[in-house]
């Protein structure tokens, strides 16, 4: 698994995309400071649309460092979620601005993932998560199932044999405010 982590941090930091396992289905990645490489995920995705875009991060320190609004509420949530749960947080800071909504909120997962924990831990760094699909088309959940176009549209693949066990659906979606409102966008 080393040899893939290395790999994927070396396309990351030249500001490539990488196609990889998460732990809920097959993912676009950058890195998320890089406004370019955010561009080239729009661009792949056909889409424009900030609020499809999500970060995974290490763990609660790493989120802390990039989302300065977030209540406590939120953490204890992400904490507690027996299942994949992505939280959008007010006050993005410090990633690539076309990442960010008006709202200035970004959505946070911290997977429970083996390949993308060691990811984050190398890296150092928060990676953008995308489905890996055409907007609008379902999200591939195997490798098998990402179309040729977004296969040839990144600079690594990751082997499919660190997929470990995905929830093979998208995430829980969660919004929280910087006064405790929260609001299930999708459960």
């Amino acid at each position: 698994m080393q040899k893939a982590v290395d790999k994927c941090v070396e396309v990351l930091r030249a500001g490539g995309l990488i196609l990889y396992p998460t732990d809920t289905v097959w993912g676009i990645g950058c890195d998320a400071t890089n406004e370019d490489a955010v561009a080239k995920v729009y661009a792949l995705k056909r889409s424009e649309d900030k609020r499809s875009m999500l970060c995974l991060m290490r763990d609660a320190d790493m989120v802390v460092r990039y989302v300065n609004k977030a209540p406590g509420i939120a953490f204890e949530v992400m904490e507690l979620s027996d299942k994949p749960l992505t939280a959008i947080l007010p006050g993005a800071v410090g990633v690539a601005s076309n990442l960010i909504p008006e709202s200035k909120t970004l959505g946070v997962r911290v997977p429970q993932h083996e390949f993308c924990q060691a990811l984050l831990r190398k890296f150092g760094k928060p990676i953008v998560s995308t489905s890996a699909n055409i907007s609008g088309e379902p999200a591939a959940k195997r490798l098998k199932e990402v179309v040729q176009e977004i296969i040839d549209g990144v600079d690594y693949v990751v082997n499919p044999r660190f997929e470990g066990k995905p929830t093979l659906k998208p995430s829980s979606i969660i919004a929280f405010g910087e006064n405790n409102e929260v609001e299930v966008i999708r459960s």
